[in-house]
């Protein structure tokens, strides 16, 4: 076997055009960088099928050989998801390491995850990708045929190492269960104080980070590379109608984003499809713009999050030339699209007018009386409503002044109103 280096490699990138809508080779060359590595070469080619046992074809197989030997290439990106016996049989023909998408992409999550609770996701991740890798993972120590004395410990090994992992997996599980209770009580208070949750979603590197920094005054990491922030960041908003907002950065999406992060970062995405509002950030300036859009609202669908509302936010006009800052509106005149630059702050306070619009539209604010026999009344509202003023006259009645969503109006159907604010 050959030594696997841990950073700095060259790295020649591979990418076959099989069929259309896969993956863009820009994307792959992008994603090359993010993980640290050297593109020094790129092959491309086309096939009708991959081949079973290398992906490639033997012409391609040898191509690569030798521009691993002519440029010293210390490991082979496929811009493809390979089966572990295709990444076996590439590595033994090459002699470098070879890694497929998915395993670039659980790669750079590994390097960016900072919370406890994100190592975990990208742990959990990792090892269910690396389970399906351990078929015939020691043939080097795996029962032979006839003999005495020749009978190895292999199958003993490897259902060894399936054991570990599969304890280790559900080690995580519990771990990520226990995290996910925690945010879902946070998620609870936040509702039972009636503030909206708004989520960041939107295609990587289109400028969420930069974006959630200029609203919430934050300075999280944000940097022009895939996959820049990983661990989900929450933070109050104030709005121009001194209303308040929940803001949550969340990871950014990519095509065919691996199973294995969609399932481990199920409680993280949780918070999108929880949100009463989505800002789907869209870069402007990129040419398969409307592709991205759609690759967006097909994870949203994933996780669940494609029924609730959202406001779609085109960034970075700044790079375009003859668009200004400007609110797209429906046929009602709800705000349905914002052109802003999250980099230079031009749009930005369009972009609080429309959310005040969004919330001041469902909220409503109410002084009414409850009697003295109407405590279950008393405690729904606590339940569902903001209570701003409460005070208790001399014959045990509730004075409330309340501000709650237009949705949970029926529970004043039997209140006295005094008074609309």
């Amino acid at each position: 076997m050959f030594d696997r280096p841990d950073s700095g490699e060259r790295a020649v990138l591979v990418h076959l055009t099989l069929h259309s809508g896969q993956e863009d080779l820009l994307e792959l060359k992008e994603l090359a960088k993010s993980a640290g590595t050297d593109p020094v070469h790129v092959v491309t080619g086309s096939r009708r099928s991959p081949d079973p046992k290398y992906f490639v074809g033997t012409g391609k197989l040898d191509e690569l050989k030798n521009v691993i030997e002519s440029q010293s290439v210390d490991i082979v990106l496929f811009n493809h998801p390979l089966s572990p016996s295709q990444e076996r049989n590439l590595e033994n023909a090459l002699g470098v390491r070879v890694v497929d998408r998915n395993g670039l992409i659980l790669d750079i999550f590994a390097q960016r995850a900072q919370t406890f609770e994100g190592k975990l996701q990208v742990e959990l991740a990792q090892l269910r990708h690396l389970s399906t890798r351990l078929v015939r993972g020691w043939t080097h120590l795996e029962r032979q045929k006839g003999g005495i004395g020749l009978r190895g410990p292999g199958e003993t090994q490897l259902e060894t190492d399936r054991r570990l992992l599969g304890l280790r997996i559900k080690q995580i599980q519990q771990r990520l269960e226990k995290v996910d209770k925690q945010r879902h009580q946070g998620r609870s208070k936040r509702k039972k104080a009636e503030i909206p949750s708004v989520s960041l979603v939107g295609y990587t590197n289109a400028g969420k980070s930069t974006l959630f920094n200029k609203l919430t005054g934050a300075n999280i990491y944000a940097a022009d590379q895939l996959f820049a922030t990983l661990d989900p960041t929450l933070r109050n908003c104030q709005l121009p109608n001194s209303s308040e907002i929940v803001l949550a950065d969340t990871v950014g999406f990519i095509r065919h984003l691996p199973h294995e992060l969609v399932a481990s970062f199920k409680s993280t995405l949780q918070e999108a499809s929880e949100a009463d509002l989505l800002l789907h950030v869209i870069d402007a300036n990129a040419e398969d713009r409307d592709e991205t859009i759609i690759q967006v609202n097909q994870v949203l669908e994933d996780i669940e999050a494609n029924e609730v509302r959202q406001l779609e936010i085109f960034n970075k006009i700044d790079l375009l030339t003859g668009i200004s800052p400007r609110i797209d509106r429906d046929d009602a005149g709800n705000p349905v699209r914002v052109w802003i630059s999250a980099e230079t702050g031009a749009g930005v306070e369009l972009l609080y007018q429309a959310l005040a619009e969004i919330f001041s539209s469902t909220r409503i604010k109410r002084k009414c009386y409850l009697r003295p026999d109407q405590g279950d009344v008393r405690a729904k509202l606590f339940s569902v409503a903001k209570i701003l003023e409460e005070q208790v006259d001399d014959f045990g009645g509730y004075e409330l002044v309340i501000e709650i969503d237009a949705k949970h109006l029926g529970l004043l159907k039997s209140v006295e109103i005094e008074e609309i604010l």
